[in-house]
């Protein structure tokens, strides 16, 4: 349980953060903003708080029975008759009983939480995945405008060549055919930035329509993928709710060998007894109180057994399925890590891709102003750049989004490196 209360305790403090930055301009305040609304993780949470009170449920004595009688025709005794009947009996289940079904409702409210847990890294995957989208929109955006601006340079360069009678009027052409698609690229992805901010804002459960701030850059750990251990997944809340699971049905296969013991039932009679009309008799019209004890009898014992079996295949199924989360963590671990290095090896090539394809231009450039030749190479030269440049923006998306899968993975804390 004291995992539990520290979770709450960072729970409370990403509430209390949210308070003080409203406006949510950072990755991290994104987060602190979808822990207190997103219904996902309000719903998870509400789960672990209902599974909470079955503990003091269970681990309460059953109710005591009274029971009044009343005679319709009194019983006449020697000290006088019988006039009413009071009974009140409680009933103990046997030694230990209570405590054990108390340990297996708390443990199982322990893999509630860390469901909720599993449910919030969830949300903060999809928080960070559309984040990354809406950062590779941006710079999308950006390098088309700055390639427009770059074509409108070209067409002044080519019509002052034609002008100087060294270049042709279809480079200009050209140049206008490049740049009409570049005018409608820049609208497409524009109006692709609505729908993107919509899908964002739905996670965090407030206004659609709410400004969504991006950043410049997406912050890498090249250390990530690195990690190689047999403990990665140890406190990955999938297994740690299984193990919850496991231990909680131990716990209820005691239980089941605790409820095959005898009950022990502590009680008292009290009969209303109404005086003789003898004069002189012994304890005359006193009160009867008879102290009980009662003992249940357990013979039936198939449903203790089939109780104990019950406990024994969950305890079978929840190690199957421990097992099987594993074998997938450790599949999804290495695809993650293969898409991080991949895209820090694309990144490495498109820089290199970059800088040469920038430095031919420019001799391209400076040959066409000189002869007004090869205009043509000079444009399929700039969309090649334009084309580089893109795919190191979608490469460093790719890379992130890896990131946040192995973060995911290994439920790694949501820390500075997020404060984009």
């Amino acid at each position: 349980m004291k995992t539990i209360y520290k979770h709450i305790k960072v729970v409370l403090l990403l509430l209390l953060l949210c308070s003080m930055h409203a406006t949510g301009q950072t990755l991290q305040e994104y987060l602190v903003m979808a822990a207190q609304n997103n219904p996902k993780i309000k719903a998870a949470y509400s789960q672990f708080e209902a599974a909470m009170q079955k503990s003091p449920q269970v681990s309460s004595l059953p109710d005591p029975t009274l029971t009044m009688s009343a005679f319709g025709r009194m019983i006449e005794t020697r000290v006088g008759a019988q006039e009413a009947r009071f009974s009140l009996m409680q009933m103990f289940p046997w030694f230990g009983t209570l405590s054990a079904k108390k340990d297996a409702a708390n443990l199982m409210a322990e893999a509630t939480f860390q469901n909720y847990v599993d449910t919030k890294n969830k949300v903060f995957l999809d928080i960070k995945k559309a984040y990354a989208e809406l950062y590779e929109l941006n710079k999308m955006i950006e390098l088309e405008e700055k390639n427009l601006q770059i074509l409108d340079r070209y067409r002044e360069l080519a019509l002052s060549e034609f002008k100087n009678g060294k270049g042709a009027m279809v480079d200009v052409v050209r140049i206008d055919i490049k740049r009409n698609a570049s005018i409608t690229n820049i609208q497409l992805l524009k109006d692709q930035n609505q729908p993107l901010e919509v899908a964002f804002n739905s996670l965090l459960n407030r206004e659609l329509n709410a400004f969504v701030n991006t950043p410049e850059a997406l912050i890498i750990n090249e250390n990530i993928a690195s990690l190689k251990s047999d403990s990665l997944f140890v406190s990955n809340p999938k297994l740690l709710s299984l193990d919850k699971k496991i231990a909680s049905f131990e716990a209820q296969k005691t239980v089941a060998k605790k409820e095959g013991s005898p009950m022990i039932g502590v009680g008292l009679d009290y009969s209303i007894i109404s005086k003789r009309d003898v004069p002189g008799l012994e304890m005359n019209g006193q009160d009867a109180i008879m102290p009980m004890l009662s003992v249940t009898l357990p013979i039936f014992r198939k449903k203790y057994s089939a109780k104990q079996k019950e406990a024994d295949f969950m305890v079978e199924l929840a190690n199957y399925e421990k097992q099987a989360v594993k074998n997938k963590l450790e599949s999804s671990y290495s695809m993650a890590s293969y898409n991080f290095l991949k895209a820090e090896k694309l990144k490495e090539l498109y820089t290199t891709q970059t800088e040469s394809t920038q430095q031919a231009i420019k001799l391209l450039v400076s040959a066409y102003s000189n002869s007004g030749t090869n205009f043509e190479e000079i444009l399929r030269m700039n969309q090649d750049l334009l084309m580089l440049q893109t795919e190191t923006v979608t490469a460093n998306k790719n890379q992130f989004i890896a990131q946040s899968t192995l973060e995911y993975l290994l439920s790694k804390d949501n820390d500075d490196d997020n404060k984009n």
